[in-house]
Formats: C-alpha cells, structure tokens, sequence
C-alpha cells in the first residue's frame, strides 16, 4: 500500500472556506489529506506577528504536520468577508504574501503558498508580489 500525500493549510476558522481549499489541494496537488490549522484571519496574524504565543502555536502545528505527517506543501489563505481580518482583497493579498515570507523563515523545507477564497468561494492561487 502507498504512503499516503498531505498538505497543510493555515486556514480561516470561517466554515465557508473550509471545504473550497481542502477540495483546491486535493485536485491541485495531488494529495490524499489536508491538515487544517485554524485562526481567524491568519494572513492578519502572521504578518502582523503581534502575538508570539499564536504565531508559536501555528509554527509547532504546521511542524508537526510537517514531521509527522510528511506534508510538502504549506498553504495560508485569506478570503472575501472575513470577519477576523475585514480588510480589502488588496490589503489581504499584501499581507499574504508578509505571511508567505515569515512561513518561509521557518525553514520547513517545503512549498509555501498563498490561496485567496473570491466572494464566490473559489480558491485562487496567488502569485507572490513585487517588492
């Protein structure tokens, strides 16, 4: 029997975004399971990096989906309406790729994306930006 493939994915604890960005990473990527790490707004709380006691929360569950599930691909997600970070699609998409950049000084050795979620609940790869 096959080992089996994860992905993890830093996500909105908002239920709409839940099934749209399991379901992107399976087809995308090929994988059999999704570890979900759960906070509202969590392109806002790790860019920010305000509160040390969450972003080592996520660190160590993203770690531990890493070690001990074999995850090779990270995604972090912002989305349409989000009430734990209410800011417009273009300040969102800046702080996701703020969020990208400070998953990628962990040192994880894996890929790291982004994924905005429309007004329509689709998931959308984001490409990381300029400067």
């Amino acid at each position: 029997m096959s080992e089996k493939k994860f992905a993890t994915a830093i996500n909105c604890m908002d239920g709409r975004v839940q099934l749209p960005v399991i379901k992107y990473l399976i087809e995308k990527y090929s994988v059999d399971y999704v570890d979900i790490i759960t906070e509202p707004g969590p392109n806002k709380i790790i860019c920010e990096c305000n509160d040390a006691e969450i972003i080592d929360s996520i660190k160590k569950r993203v770690e531990l989906s890493v070690d001990k599930h074999g995850s090779k691909i990270v995604a972090i997600s912002g989305h349409h309406d989000c009430a734990g970070n209410p800011q417009k699609k273009g300040i969102q998409l800046k702080q996701l790729n703020s969020a990208i950049k400070v998953v990628k000084s962990w040192n994880l050795n894996v890929q790291i994306i982004g994924l905005w979620i429309n007004d329509n609940w689709k998931v959308n790869e984001v490409p990381p930006l300029e400067g």
